[in-house]
């Protein structure tokens, strides 16, 4: 049995909000829009979003380092959201392994909300209906598009190619062969939902940077002084970088 799911390579994500933004034009317009935001800038916002980028600062000033996120539905292959629903709304394929919303069926109740442990349930204000990330199940199927442009919209608009797709299932596929080669790992794997989506950690690299390249006015290593006395026999930055 397929399981179609993304890989999100967390060491090339530059948190530029492209797969963000595609998701939201492209599933407005699409089968399961319109995605409302009618207070989206407010002290209280609301919007339906079905990804999302969670950006972060991590390590102790001045060692420090900006962490981008990605995070949408997982696609759980045990997904807790699916039992918990009073109207079978909430189901998952079996072709495909893709979890989806009926949203005839669909009362607003918020169950699969409250059930999902990594909040990718997103509710629409407008319509009373709970929605989330579907793979854009009505793009790669669509046989009008040509066989290379049958992605979700997120993995076409991503300029790093930081996020794959797949059949992780499919031993051979690009995905499971990134999960297998580069340490993919599951996200909160503790829940035994076993979501299908997963993450390339990120690769530690160090530099070693001459006094003189830091030289700047503005420098907040050199106000703070924090600057340290490198080694003059050091490689310099663009002996170890390559550009």
């Amino acid at each position: 049995m397929a399981q179609l799911a993304l890989v999100i390579d967390l060491n090339v994500c530059v948190g530029c909000h492209a797969c963000v933004t595609s998701c939201k034009e492209w599933n407005t317009a699409g089968a399961a829009g319109p995605m409302t935001d009618q207070s989206a800038y407010d002290k209280d916002p609301t919007g339906t979003f079905f990804n999302r980028v969670q950006t972060y600062e991590a390590g102790t000033f001045p060692n420090t380092e900006t962490i981008h996120f990605p995070k949408s539905c997982l696609h759980c292959e045990d997904p807790p959201c699916v039992p918990v629903c009073p109207t079978g709304a909430s189901y998952k394929r079996k072709e495909d392994g893709i979890v989806l919303v009926d949203y005839d069926k669909c009362i607003g109740c918020k169950y699969c909300s409250w059930a999902c442990p990594y909040g990718a349930r997103e509710f629409d204000e407008e319509q009373k209906v709970m929605k989330k990330c579907t793979l854009c199940v009505d793009r790669i199927y669509d046989l009008n598009k040509p066989e290379e442009e049958r992605l979700p919209a997120c993995v076409m608009s991503c300029p790093t190619s930081a996020r794959l797709f797949g059949d992780v299932h499919d031993p051979e596929s690009d995905v499971s062969i990134a999960i297998r080669e580069r340490a993919g790992y599951q996200l909160m794997p503790e829940w035994s939902t076993h979501p299908a989506n997963h993450y390339l950690p990120r690769r530690k690299t160090t530099m070693n940077i001459h006094q003189d390249e830091l030289i700047r006015a503005d420098n907040p290593l050199k106000k703070e002084g924090l600057l340290s006395d490198l080694p003059s026999d050091k490689q310099t930055l663009d002996e170890t970088t390559s550009w």
